[in-house]
C-alpha cells in the first residue's frame, strides 16, 4: 500500500497493554514492573503509552497503585503518559501525577454501558463534563474512547448511526481524540467501512484512532481496511494483553508486534523497534505466566531459538 505523502506514510500506535491489557489479566503485576515495561516500552520507540487508570481498586484491582507506576515514569518530552479517568475524582489523580492525556470512555451500547460503569451513555457523557474542562483547564489532550461500535454482547450488532451520535456528542463535549472500539471483536472489514462512512463527516481525519480486538482472528484486517481509508492511529496492545470481563470469550487487543510487522511491511513509518516490543511482550507473559497471543511475537522468539542453537 502506497500512501499519498510523507505524512500519511506516518502511523502511530497507542499502547494500550499497561492499562486496558492488564486490567483484564488475572495476575496483578506490581507498579515497578509496569513503570519499567512502560520505560522498556519508550525505550522501543513507542510514544504514546497508557500507564494505568484512576479507577477503584475495588472494581479493577490490577490498576491499584497507578501514581506508584506513574512516579517510576522516566518522563520524556517526546512520550506522551496516558491514563484513563472515571470521573474528577480519578482526574484530579491523573493531573497530580501530570499525565499527559486524560482519556474517558462511554460505549455505543446502552446495555453494555450499564454493565461496564453502571449508567447509561447520556448519564456517562455528562459525568464526563467536568472531567474533560477540568482537563482542559490543565492544558492537557482528552481522548474518549467508544466500545462496542459494530457489535454487543448484550444487544448484538451495533448500527453505525448509533456510534455516529455518540461520537457527536463526545466532540461536543469537547474530546480531542476518538478511539473506536471494536470491544468483542467481532467485526470485518465490511463493517469497519461501514462504521467509518457514519463517522469520517463528523470529524477530522487526525482525531480518529481504531482499536480492535482479536477475538475472531480479524484485527489485522480490519486495520489494513482502515488504513485503506487514511486512519493513521490505532490502539495495540504488547503480546496482545487483554480481553473483557463483560464480553464472555472476547480476547485480547490486536497485538502490537503484529501490527508492528504488518505496517513495516506496508512501508509505514512507525519508529518503533519490532524486536524490543517482542522481547518486552515475552518479558510479560513470563511475569503472568500465560502463553504469548501474538503470532509476531511467538515467531520472533522462535527465530532467536533456532539462531541460538548450536548445528
Amino acid at each position: 500500500m502506497n500512501a499519498d505523502s510523507t505524512h500519511r506514510d506516518k502511523v502511530t500506535l497507542v499502547e494500550v497493554g499497561l492499562r486496558d491489557g492488564l486490567q483484564n489479566e488475572a495476575i496483578p503485576v506490581s507498579a515497578e514492573d509496569r513503570s519499567r515495561w512502560f520505560n522498556g516500552l519508550a525505550d522501543a520507540g513507542l510514544r504514546r503509552i497508557e500507564a494505568g487508570s484512576f479507577v477503584s481498586p475495588k472494581w479493577v484491582p490490577q490498576m491499584a497503585n497507578t501514581e506508584q507506576v506513574m512516579a517510576g515514569i522516566q518522563r520524556r518530552d517526546e512520550v506522551s503518559a496516558e491514563v484513563l479517568v472515571p470521573n474528577s475524582r480519578g482526574l484530579e489523580s491523573a493531573l497530580a501525577c501530570d499525565a499527559d492525556v486524560i482519556a474517558v470512555f462511554t460505549a455505543a451500547s446502552e446495555s453494555f454501558n450499564r454493565k461496564n460503569i453502571n449508567c447509561s451513555i447520556a448519564e456517562s457523557i455528562a459525568r464526563f463534563q467536568p472531567v474533560v474542562a477540568g482537563a482542559h483547564d490543565a492544558g492537557k489532550r482528552v481522548r474518549a474512547y467508544v466500545s462496542c461500535v459494530v457489535g454487543c454482547p448484550y444487544e448484538g450488532p451495533i448500527a453505525p448511526a448509533q456510534v455516529a451520535d455518540v461520537v457527536t456528542q463526545l466532540l461536543e463535549l469537547g474530546a480531542d481524540e476518538v478511539s473506536l472500539g471494536d470491544t468483542i471483536g467481532v467485526a470485518r472489514p465490511r463493517e469497519i467501512h461501514a462504521l467509518l462512512d457514519a463517522v469520517f463527516p463528523l470529524v477530522e481525519i487526525d482525531r480518529l484512532a481504531l482499536h480492535c480486538h482479536d477475538t475472531r482472528g480479524q484485527a489485522i484486517a480490519n486495520i489494513y481496511a482502515a488504513l485503506e481509508r487514511g486512519i493513521r492511529t490505532f490502539d495495540s496492545a504488547v503480546a496482545g494483553l487483554g480481553g473483557c470481563p463483560y464480553a464472555r470469550g472476547a480476547t485480547g487487543n490486536v497485538a502490537t508486534e503484529d501490527v508492528l510487522y504488518l505496517l513495516q511491511g506496508e512501508g509505514f513509518e512507525t519508529g518503533v523497534d519490532l524486536q524490543a516490543v517482542a522481547r518486552i511482550g515475552e518479558t510479560i507473559c513470563r511475569t503472568l505466566d500465560r502463553p504469548n497471543p501474538s503470532r509476531v511475537g511467538r515467531a520472533l522468539a522462535a527465530a532467536r531459538d533456532d539462531s541460538a542453537d548450536p548445528q
